[in-house]
């Protein structure tokens, strides 16, 4: 026996266990009527009908024991190729769906559907799904080149065959030098491209992402944002994307689903999403709102029920200087934060609540930064937004009661521990 395939043999006995769940293969045969992929070639994805989507989840429900469903009964279709995020915050139910969907967890009720094929009580490895996790789960003994080719040699591809896919697929995410190297040896950045070249050598249908760049600086994790978008448009996979980050979600996605304690709160295009809130979780969680409930709507806007008002959309400017096609009310400038190429004007208005502007920093601001000085706050009609989810004993979220100050409602967790 040479020493290569001495060390091929105690890869193998060492981490295929670990590897079967890392990347949901298996080197036994798939049930049958699963489709077969030539031998030596990556599986290709198929084309499926409107009403055959590459995931449909219905009634989907988990419970761990509690009071309450981690999931509850969760009704959803994402379409084959699309890039879909399931956005919340810690404990909302998001990571507990994908785990459902890679088959790490089981349902308590409901099914899980993969190109119209049932797979609830298939196991990880007889799914065609693959998983990238936020530790990259790479085997550090093993160079970048045979990382990547380790789900085709569980599968039986031959060792040149899956060496050239192994190195084609490096190419794709730009570390086509790297393939001799050890993953200790580069940098956060790279270790996930190399992980998402590992999962998607093997042509799964769809792609898990557990929260892949939470680990990531802020300009590693924008510059990776660009790539991942523009790897899912050339591979054509569909992209099931974990997050609590909401401009990471903004960005990325062709679809958003909300989650609030367990269930879907909104689900939508990232514009539907953000313009368009339906309840105050949502204007409060994606981005910053200025909530108003039905007392302020009536004495603010001059209507009914809760409404919110993107801070982006609200002018501050001198009392008599703010345009006669706004409405307007007076307030008191209370606050002038600088952020680089904007500043957060924080205005206590005469009605009784504090108010957040948004300001370009630009040659044309007209905005007077001194504190305690009087202003006039303006918004058009067209932008205020009707919370339809609202209901008559909904608190304001954006709302800190200590200080009645709108503030943003927990967007700027670090890390997802809920599972």
């Amino acid at each position: 026996m040479t020493t290569d395939n001495r060390l091929d043999h105690r890869d193998q006995t060492e981490t295929e266990r670990n590897a079967r769940r890392v990347h949901n293969v298996s080197a036994e045969p798939r049930s049958p009527g699963a489709p077969q992929a030539p031998p030596g070639l990556p599986e290709q994805g198929v084309v499926v009908s409107a009403d055959r989507p590459a995931i449909r989840l219905t009634g989907l429900t988990k419970s761990f024991g509690g009071a309450a469903n981690a999931v509850d009964g969760i009704d959803l279709d994402i379409a084959e190729g699309e890039f879909f995020s399931m956005l919340g915050p810690s404990g909302s139910g998001k990571t507990t769906v994908l785990r459902l969907i890679a088959g790490f967890e089981q349902p308590t009720a409901g099914t899980v559907s993969l190109l119209g094929e049932d797979v609830t009580d298939r196991a990880p490895f007889d799914r065609d799904v693959n998983t990238v996790f936020q530790d990259y789960a790479l085997f550090p003994h093993m160079s970048v080149l045979d990382n990547v080719a380790y789900g085709l040699r569980v599968r039986g591809v031959s060792r040149r065959e899956r060496h050239a896919q192994a190195r084609q697929a490096l190419e794709t995410v730009r570390l086509g030098g790297f393939g001799d190297r050890k993953p200790g040896q580069l940098s956060g950045g790279q270790r996930q491209r190399v992980a998402l070249a590992r999962a998607t050598v093997v042509r799964p249908k769809v792609l898990l992402l557990d929260e892949p760049l939470g680990a990531l600086d802020l300009k590693l994790r924008e510059q990776m944002q660009v790539e991942l978008k523009e790897l899912q448009r050339e591979l054509g996979i569909t992209f099931i994307f974990v997050t609590h980050d909401q401009e990471e979600a903004l960005t990325l996605s062709d679809r958003i689903a909300v989650f609030n304690e367990g269930r879907i709160e909104q689900l939508g295009t990232p514009a539907e999403i953000y313009d368009r809130p339906l309840s105050p979780f949502v204007a409060a969680f994606v981005g910053t709102s200025n909530i108003f409930p039905d007392a302020l709507s009536r004495a603010v806007l001059g209507r009914g029920g809760m409404h919110a008002l993107r801070p982006e959309k609200v002018t501050v400017g001198r009392a008599d200087a703010v345009p006669s096609t706004q409405r307007t009310a007076p307030g008191t400038l209370a606050e002038v934060i600088y952020v680089g190429s904007t500043s957060r004007l924080i205005v206590d208005l005469d009605a009784g609540m504090r108010i957040i502007a948004l300001e370009q920093n630009d040659a044309h601001r007209v905005t007077e930064d001194e504190r305690g000085s009087r202003v006039s706050v303006g918004w058009q009609d067209s932008d205020i937004v009707a919370l339809e989810k609202a209901t008559a004993d909904t608190t304001d979220p954006a709302t800190d009661p200590a200080t009645d100050t709108a503030t943003d409602s927990a967007p700027k967790l670090t890390t997802d521990t809920a599972r």
